[in-house]
């Protein structure tokens, strides 16, 4: 493939996500499994344990989420473990990082994002409004829903399956990521229905702050997921898409700054289930900030390609470290060059929960003996 002609040419190579080629997402003869980002994920451990020590440097999904968010996971643990002053050092390692978020008692993380960029126009019948590639968002949203599954979890839904191969981090649900809704929480909005999309990261993040036992057993394993809100008119084309069973619109529409009237991308990952409850760190970039930093960009647009910078920049210092995922990578190196381009990076500590309000007029199916399980994230 694609990665692996750039070894044998020696040139450096990054990605933002692990896209397959063409076909891939909508092939009727591959079962949801083959389908996974979990699959695609396999896949390109394989490949980067197949490589010889000192490989040319692949990046593997740098973008914003898979990429700067696992960057902003690290800082996020470190905010947490200094206010519950646990006194601990820096981790210089996975065993490491994954030991002191189980420390913390981190019972799951979600990459909580919620896009309030609005058009000066609404949205048109029959147009797929959003704020970044319409193609990328579809094939995405209509894979499996899939998460990294946390040890903490008492209930699984009856549609969900594991897999039988590989590190074992995660599942999926026999439905499309774009039809899941999740209850999760961002600063500007509060509480907020998101969508459970599969990404690169909702694996690689669970994966990489596993914790295991001597025989090799997962002792400790953060839930972690994308509880994506979309721009306001990417909600209403998705609502307009599954209304007609999935029937894609003909016509495709991104937002570019010229149009979008005013609104910020907030994208940040919410620790949960610590002893400060819940704890997000994001970016909050802006339109207008987006506009004097960077020409032809929308917000979205620009936190994607400053983490490609970065990663670009990373891979130009460290040109022979074979396949790595944004997991393995210098966060402090990465933030330092994206940092420029993020608007206000912040942290908020919420007391919000998915139990808040609930149950309400009517009767629901809820634990009560833990806010943070999936199931009382999960919108049934």
């Amino acid at each position: 493939d694609i990665m692996e002609l750039c070894n044998e040419l020696g040139a450096l190579y990054i990605d933002t996500v692990n896209e397959p080629w063409l076909g891939f997402y909508f092939d009727a003869s591959k079962g949801p499994e083959a389908r996974s980002n979990y699959a695609l994920r396999e896949a390109t451990l394989a490949a980067k344990n197949a490589r010889a020590p000192g490989s040319t440097t692949a990046v593997s999904c740098c973008g914003a989420n898979p990429g700067m968010v696992s960057f902003f996971a690290k800082q996020a643990l470190l905010n947490v473990a200094a206010d519950l002053q646990l006194n601990a050092p820096e981790p210089k390692t996975k065993a490491e990082w994954a030991d002191l978020m189980r420390q913390c008692g981190v019972k799951g993380i979600h990459i909580a994002e919620r896009d309030t960029q609005r058009s000066k126009k609404p949205k048109e019948p029959d147009v797929f409004v959003n704020t970044w590639s319409v193609e990328g968002f579809l094939s995405e949203g209509v894979q499996p829903s899939e998460l990294g599954w946390g040890t903490h979890e008492k209930w699984m839904p009856e549609n969900a399956h594991t897999h039988q191969t590989g590190c074992g981090a995660a599942i999926y649900l026999m439905q499309p990521g774009a039809d899941t809704r999740v209850r999760t929480w961002c600063p500007t909005r509060g509480p907020q229905y998101g969508f459970l999309v599969t990404h690169n990261e909702s694996i690689s993040i669970s994966d990489y702050f596993t914790v295991r036992d001597a025989s090799g057993k997962a002792v400790y394993r953060p839930t972690c997921h994308y509880a994506y809100h979309p721009a306001d008119d990417a909600v209403l084309s998705l609502h307009e898409l599954f209304g007609r069973a999935a029937k894609m619109q003909e016509k495709h529409h991104i937002l570019d700054e010229n149009e979008i009237v005013d609104g910020i991308d907030e994208l940040g990952v919410l620790l949960y289930g610590h002893g400060k409850n819940a704890y997000w760190f994001g970016s909050q970039l802006s339109i207008e900030e987006t506009r004097e930093l960077a020409p032809y960009q929308n917000a979205t647009g620009l936190q994607v390609t400053s983490a490609v910078l970065g990663g670009m920049v990373w891979a130009l210092e460290h040109p022979k470290e074979g396949i790595v995922e944004a997991d393995e990578m210098d966060f402090h190196r990465l933030l330092e060059i994206q940092g420029p381009y993020l608007g206000p990076v912040k942290g908020y500590y919420t007391d919000w929960t998915p139990l808040e309000g609930r149950p309400g007029l009517f009767p629901e199916d809820i634990d009560t003996s833990d806010p943070w399980q999936f199931k009382n994230v999960l919108v049934r």
